[in-house]
């Protein structure tokens, strides 16, 4: 479903609140927002802008099994068919995201929020980012906005990704879209990372219909039924970007980064804002649940995988559990080694069985408890790169990222104690009789 036609779904079945009562852009709508657990929820009267806000569409897996029309145990497949089978978009002439053109640029008419009193100004998390590589072509992205002025951002752009190493390619300078207000597909492709030169409005199309329109003062490409979109440039000029929360929920360090300016501004006949929490359920679901389909592959080049979970404990970034088919004894290990090939910055892993629900962690605790031994079972490597997220690694400025990690092989192993390794069931009965 596209992103108006989801919100019309989620209202029709009484999953969205509507909020009438006038709220604020700082710091309250963000606090409603975190007081509902993130639930959707759609603001019709923002204090500081005509444009009303809506949040909480991707905030749990039954949201965007529902968004992507699919059961929740068939999310994972489907987006990793659409990673290994992107299908190009059509470029049409007309999109609903141009209705409106304003080039006499005001960026402050958006509802840009604060989220938190530590934020270093207001903040615009959810925008995909969509630039043209000189010699890869297209490549679509998060990166977060800190307003500057009416015209100017300053946004966080990821040393040696995507936007990185397109700008290294050219003078310093790069022309950029920024869309808000997008559908499910959109951005978990935005939030995937592919190999360079595949393009991620494909994998989204491979998800759902896609079609795309060309930007009206940049040579870039956008998705037609977005809500709003952002035309700029990135210059050379840097200040100040930061603090800001990062996906562990702790303020993300100040830097200096590249400012934008925004050339023109074109949106729908009454847009609609969508914003998201960051270091929560959204934007933890958003950057972890592409990474799944990608240890699910790897750890299937050594062992039946039955499915993969990582976990919002861990951030949805540094903690994964596996569960296999073991069929032989170094199937676990394997399997953990295969994790850590798929997910560059995971940091702790554990595999488990298939009569373990990986989505209960009282189950996976269980598993760990009765079938793990540390002196056995656990792999420890040390000095290996991770992740810039985790405040506990070595995040020695001008290097990247270092860390230990940890596999745990809690499957099931040969018997030797003279006790089984699985759970007795009660016998079932119907209360109904007895009641």
């Amino acid at each position: 479903m596209n992103f108006r036609h989801f919100i019309e779904h989620l209202d029709k079945n009484g999953e969205l609140t509507r909020i009438k009562k006038e709220v604020s852009t700082e710091y309250e709508m963000a606090g409603i927002m975190a007081a509902m657990n993130e639930k959707p929820v759609f603001f019709e009267n923002v204090k500081e802008s005509d444009i009303p806000v809506v949040g909480g569409l991707v905030s749990s897996m039954d949201l965007i099994a529902k968004a992507l029309e699919v059961e929740k145990n068939k999310v994972i497949p489907k987006l990793y068919n659409a990673m290994i089978n992107p299908v190009e978009p059509e470029i049409v002439k007309k999109g609903e995201c141009q209705e409106i053109i304003e080039k006499n640029v005001d960026i402050t008419k958006l509802p840009i929020m604060k989220y938190t009193e530590k934020d270093g100004g207001k903040y615009i998390p959810s925008a995909i980012a969509i630039i043209k590589d000189p010699e890869l072509g297209r490549n679509t992205c998060f990166h977060r906005l800190m307003l500057l002025d009416k015209k100017r951002f300053v946004a966080r752009i990821v040393e040696e990704r995507g936007t990185d190493m397109a700008l290294k390619k050219t003078d310093g300078e790069l022309d950029i879209a920024f869309c808000i207000g997008n559908s499910t597909s959109v951005l978990l492709a935005a939030a995937t990372s592919l190999a360079p030169g595949v393009d991620e409005l494909g994998m989204a199309n491979a998800l759902e219909k896609l079609e795309l329109v060309k930007c009206k003062t940049i040579d870039v490409e956008v998705p037609r039924d977005c809500e709003i979109v952002l035309e700029g440039r990135i210059t050379k000029e840097m200040t100040t970007e930061g603090p800001f929360l990062d996906l562990t929920g702790i303020m993300d360090k100040t830097r200096q980064q590249p400012i934008i300016e925004i050339k023109c501004i074109t949106h729908r006949k009454n847009p609609i804002y969508q914003t998201i929490l960051a270091g929560k359920n959204e934007h933890k679901l958003l950057m972890g649940l592409p990474r799944t389909p990608t240890i699910f592959n790897e750890v299937n080049k050594v062992c039946e995988c039955k499915d993969v979970y990582i976990t919002p404990g861990g951030c949805s970034w540094l903690h994964a559990v596996v569960q296999i088919k073991k069929r032989n004894p170094d199937d676990g290990r394997k399997a953990i080694e295969a994790a850590f090939a798929g997910h560059k910055s995971l940091k702790h892993c554990v595999v488990v069985d298939e009569d373990i629900n990986i989505y209960d962690p009282h189950d996976v605790e269980w598993a760990i408890a009765t079938r793990f031994q540390a002196n056995k079972n656990a792999i420890i490597l040390s000095n290996q790169p991770g992740s810039s997220l985790d405040p506990s690694a070595d995040l020695t400025e001008g290097k990247k990222a270092i860390t230990s990690k940890m596999g745990l092989d809690a499957t099931t192993p040969e018997a030797t104690t003279g006790k089984g390794f699985k759970k007795e069931n009660y016998r079932k009965v119907d209360l109904n009789n007895y009641l």
